[in-house]
């Protein structure tokens, strides 16, 4: 019998309240997707220590860095807080910076999505966008308060990972995002975008390392049945790579 990739999957964070204890959770999309996938989801808490994360990193075969429904704090980034941004908790955000940083120095298989991808890229020195309606010429409608079923087209940057995972043809993600990535960190290269010019996927500028970051949401219901190929190229790259060396990277950005 085969033995099962290993597939860490950070959580959600709320903080006590008056009412309300702390409560960590997990959307049940992404681990339902690594298994679809032939992975063994791992379901990792916001740790405090660090020793405790490193050895938690290392029995996996590959991470799910997961999206939120908030935002990274601007003020972090030295922006000016937005109205529209609504940051996440400390704790989860502080956790997710060292996960990113932890996962990028010691090179694992990672699919960042949403808010993760996005951190992901901050951690490893890139920027983002705050606002998108506010820097974009003739900006898509890339979130709707109301409704969760808003989608639309994506360019894929040809001879990509994300070529190669969807194939030709036209391609349409749901999105839920008002901040986006600006410049891309020195280790990526840019693999699709919206017809506005809002990056919208990201990868490793080395081939034998599998990092993906995507701004849509291929485990969530409004994802399309192409969108369980992310999934099903990271859990084959996960079985296929083999443990790399410590990766080095700006760390400006880590504040």
């Amino acid at each position: 019998m085969s033995t099962k990739p290993v597939i860490g999957i950070n959580g959600d964070f709320r903080a006590a309240r008056k009412e309300a204890h702390a409560l960590s959770w997990f959307n049940t999309g992404y681990y339902d997707s690594v298994v679809e996938a032939g992975g063994l989801p791992m379901l990792i808490p916001p740790y405090a220590d660090d020793e405790d994360l490193r050895q938690s990193l290392q029995m996996l075969d590959g991470i799910v860095i997961a999206g939120c429904n908030h935002d990274l704090d601007p003020v972090r980034m030295g922006m000016d807080k937005h109205p529209a941004s609504r940051p996440m908790p400390l704790r989860r955000e502080d956790f997710d910076r060292r996960l990113c940083k932890m996962a990028l120095e010691m090179k694992i298989p990672i699919l960042a999505i949403g808010a993760g991808m996005q951190e992901l890229n901050v951690v490893a020195g890139g920027t983002l966008h705050q606002h998108i309606d506010e820097v974009f010429t003739r900006p898509l409608h890339h979130r709707d308060p109301v409704e969760s079923t808003l989608r639309h087209i994506i360019e894929i940057v040809p001879e990509t990972r994300v070529d190669h995972i969807y194939g030709p043809g036209e391609i349409r993600v749901n999105s839920q995002h008002h901040m986006a990535v600006d410049q891309v960190a020195g280790i990526f290269r840019i693999s699709a975008l919206s017809p506005d010019g809002v990056i919208e996927a990201y990868e490793s500028i080395d081939d034998n390392w599998f990092c993906l970051g995507v701004q849509w949401h291929p485990e969530n219901d409004t994802a399309s049945a192409l969108d369980m190929q992310v999934f099903q190229a990271f859990l084959e790259a996960c079985v296929a790579e083999e443990p790399a060396t410590v990766l080095q990277f700006p760390h400006k950005a880590a504040a």
